[in-house]
């Protein structure tokens, strides 16, 4: 079965392509959802990341304040990279396992890693071709403000954070521009399945 992993940067429109992928019979693997899930209270990387970055990070809850950290990580480089090295290797085991998991059922056609930093997290060598989701930065931008709710500096902040999109096309092996209608990127991604999968 093959397994196609799917990137791009934030607010270029991965989800979307992710659901069009499922509708024509792909097992979708969320790294997004898998972060969630991996924070939760009772999780060890919830407790890593209020040892490395206090209890003010925490909700009354006893759940992780996203919104918080998100701010702190995304203004300072540093302390992004120090969540990294927390997360993302427990991100990765999951996203192994899952794929192992798949591996053996045949309802799927395909298995489709959803993860906005495949390539920075080694995650390519665990797939048979990148798909990169791709916006001009100016869409990128205007999209993210109005979805996030977000000022122009937050916003940009959030993308300068990620691989610029000329770096990640370097390991692409096919292109979805998502900057047009929702009819042209779904056309796209047929004719991409037809080519990789059928």
């Amino acid at each position: 079965m093959k397994v196609i992993g799917l990137t791009g940067g934030i607010a270029c429109g991965k989800s979307t392509v992710s659901c069009i992928l499922k509708e024509l019979g792909a097992a979708i693997i969320d790294a997004d959802e898998i972060a969630r899930q991996i924070i939760k209270p009772g999780r060890p990387a919830l407790g890593s990341i209020i040892d490395t970055f206090g209890d003010e990070y925490l909700r009354i809850d006893g759940g992780l304040d996203r919104k918080k950290l998100g701010d702190l990580v995304f203004s300072q480089p540093e302390a992004l990279k120090l969540l990294n090295s927390i997360v993302h290797p427990a991100i990765v085991e999951e996203i192994k396992n899952t794929i192992i998991r798949l591996k053996g059922c045949t309802k799927y056609k395909a298995i489709v890693v959803d993860a906005a930093l495949l390539i920075e997290t080694g995650l390519t060598e665990l797939v048979d071709e990148v798909w990169v989701v791709s916006v001009p930065y100016d869409i990128q931008l205007s999209r993210l403000k109005k979805r996030n709710n977000l000022t122009f500096k937050e916003a940009r902040d959030r993308i300068e954070s990620q691989m610029a999109d000329s770096e990640r096309l370097k390991y692409t092996d096919k292109i979805i521009d998502n900057s047009k209608s929702m009819e042209d990127t779904r056309e796209q991604v047929l004719k991409l399945w037809h080519e990789s999968i059928l």
